[in-house]
């Protein structure tokens, strides 16, 4: 006959071998993710922000497959085609600035400049000593227009990741309310407080996408815009580099516009390098601080700090996704530590052992005893 003190034991061994398998099992399941984070990712962050669009369009026709294919559909071509535009023209644009760049270090006065430019002579002679740059520039123009139908082409692993977050984005809109239910179903939390979590995941997706993006966008142009007006080779190249790196944190559009107002410093304009240091430092630099509270204002309720090494550390761990990724996990990990916070302030506090040892029994009537 089994000892029944046993008992307890083997019921806790089993919810403890239950508990370890069910870690065992999710972190599998998170290696097994880990290759299509950044599909899953970008998936997650468009149906987040396509879904009012979708709403609509399956409100109209009643019929959820058809609706989620519609608006699968419309969203591969406008984010699909204008990456082709982009990838076609950044390869033309980068070849056409090399060569042109070839041609300005071929042409350039270096004696003329040294004579200008006295305490600068000896640094300009080392570098004409040490390295050929005429020569590099010509080596990287010919290798961009080697490797500009690959570029074009884009890697296969590029093209599974593109065709796989529109696969994932098509159940992430047609399957919706389904999968959120599913959430709350396994989340710990209080159904109140999962709706929570999610809309401030909801709203922090929102504010990065439209703020961080549109934002870089608005700054790219404006610099490209200069650069055009100004009469600076490849505009369109440069204006898109600008507006890339306006996205990424610590760079800018700055690490583009200040060598070119020194170029044009060097070549005796001005009037130019003026004109351009004063629109880059004022008008881009500035839309930064003027668009970005319009847009996101309390919505990431993220001090600039917090989101700046989310930012930072997202791109480090997670890639390009973590652009996004790292800022979420932030503010859906602040939101975890104000429910926790206040279901410890809702809690009672526990009466003291003394206090609750001199009430007065109410089964007995007695009264408490004084010795």
């Amino acid at each position: 006959m089994p000892d029944l003190k046993q008992i307890p034991d083997m019921k806790q061994m089993r919810l403890l071998g239950i508990v370890s398998a069910t870690a065992i099992g999710l972190y599998v399941c998170y290696l097994l993710a880990l290759p299509f984070l950044p599909a899953l990712t970008w998936a997650l962050v468009l149906a987040i922000i396509l879904y009012p669009a979708h709403r609509r369009v399956e409100e109209r026709l009643r019929n959820r497959n058809l609706a989620a294919l519609i608006s699968v559909s419309v969203a591969a071509i406008a984010v699909g085609l204008p990456l082709i535009f982009v990838a076609q023209q950044l390869v033309r644009e980068a070849v056409n600035g090399a060569t042109y760049l070839e041609e300005v270090i071929r042409g350039w006065n270096a004696d003329g400049f040294m004579s200008n430019y006295p305490r600068l002579s000896a640094v300009a002679q080392w570098i004409e000593n040490q390295v050929d740059p005429a020569g590099t520039v010509a080596a990287l123009v010919q290798w961009l227009t080697g490797q500009s139908a690959s570029l074009l082409r884009g890697s296969i692993n590029q093209a599974v990741m593109f065709v796989l977050t529109f696969y994932l984005l098509f159940y992430f809109l047609r399957d919706r309310e389904p999968a959120l239910q599913g959430i709350e179903g396994l989340s710990p939390l209080r159904a109140p407080e999962t709706a929570y979590i999610l809309s401030r995941l909801a709203e922090t997706v929102h504010a990065i996408l439209i703020g961080t993006v549109f934002v870089a966008a608005v700054q790219g142009t404006l610099g490209g815009l200069m650069f055009w007006w100004l009469g600076l080779p490849t505009p369109v190249f440069w204006g898109l580099v600008m507006g890339l790196l306006a996205i990424v944190p610590v760079l800018g559009a700055f690490v583009i516009w200040v060598p070119a107002a020194i170029y044009l410093a060097l070549e005796g304009a001005w009037a130019s390098a003026a004109i351009l240091t004063i629109w880059g430092g004022v008008i881009v630099a500035g839309i930064d601080n003027l668009l970005y509270p319009m847009l996101v204002g309390s919505r990431l309720r993220l001090h600039t700090v917090v989101a700046f090494i989310g930012a930072v550390g997202g791109i480090v761990l997670f890639g390009a996704s973590g652009l996004v990724l790292g800022p979420a996990v932030i503010a859906v990990t602040i939101s975890l530590i104000d429910i926790l916070k206040k279901r410890l302030n809702d809690q009672p506090e526990a009466e003291p052992a003394s206090k609750r040892d001199t009430k007065p029994s109410r089964q007995s009537g007695a009264a408490p005893s004084r010795e």
